[in-house]
């Protein structure tokens, strides 16, 4: 495993370990993690822990025109009131996300993360997407998005398919928009009810490095559209 210089050069991603883990150390500046980003590389680690650099074999991504939405989700997408937003409570949503995954298991999204994605935020790169009910925010997710590529972190839910709607609304959204994937990162059950296939890193490299190289100007997202109005 490497320890990262002061630069922003990583490891060839061929050098990570059989779990993902490339390199330590570093620091979460705007612009180490927009390099890594680019790369296929995102921090995880835990309190206490130093700054750990991943990049798996194989990678989860979901296609945004293919995300599977269920008819008990589309039925609460019609029914339970709910207004999707993007870009209107950033801080609030990756605060929910910390404490969802405190309560759960502990959680890799440190106060320092927050800083980090927060500041990514203000740049334009960092962008959530919020669910509501009654005025109430009830679920949500955020991101980077670098070219037409969208990098998903964390998302939270407080009531049920409140996490599932803001995720068919960001897919939506970025069908729109173009762009490629939405990189989920580790493969799991819950991701692949939703259409997130696993690819080898070898293909997702090749398909990242034709999303990142887009030209998108960074800046806040601002739109809102009730759930129920999502194609």
């Amino acid at each position: 495993m490497a320890s990262l210089p002061k630069t922003y050069t990583f490891p060839p991603l061929e050098a990570a370990s059989p779990e993902g883990l490339l390199a330590v150390g570093g620091d979460l500046s705007a612009d180490r993690l927009l390099s890594a980003y680019r790369q296929g590389i995102f921090p995880w680690f835990s309190d206490g822990q130093p700054i750990l650099w991943w990049s798996p074999d194989p990678r989860a991504i979901l296609y945004p025109a293919h995300v599977h939405i269920s008819r008990s989700l589309r039925r609460s997408m019609r029914t339970q009131g709910f207004q999707i937003s993007a870009d209107r409570a950033f801080d609030r949503v990756i605060q929910v996300c910390a404490e969802s995954r405190t309560e759960q298991e502990g959680t890799w999204i440190t106060s320092e993360m927050q800083n980090a994605y927060c500041a990514l935020y203000r740049m334009g790169y960092a962008h959530s997407v919020e669910t509501w009910q009654n005025g109430q925010l009830v679920g949500g997710l955020y991101g980077v998005a670098i070219g037409k590529a969208f990098f998903g972190e964390s998302m939270f839910s407080r009531v049920a398919d409140a996490s599932k709607t803001a995720l068919a609304g960001l897919a939506a959204s970025l069908t729109t928009q173009g762009y490629h994937f939405i990189d989920c990162q580790v493969v799991s059950r819950h991701l692949s009810s939703l259409g997130a296939q696993a690819v080898p890193r070898k293909r997702f490299s090749c398909e990242l490095e034709q999303a990142v190289q887009i030209p998108v100007t960074a800046a806040t997202w601002d739109w809102e559209v009730p759930a129920k109005k999502l194609p």
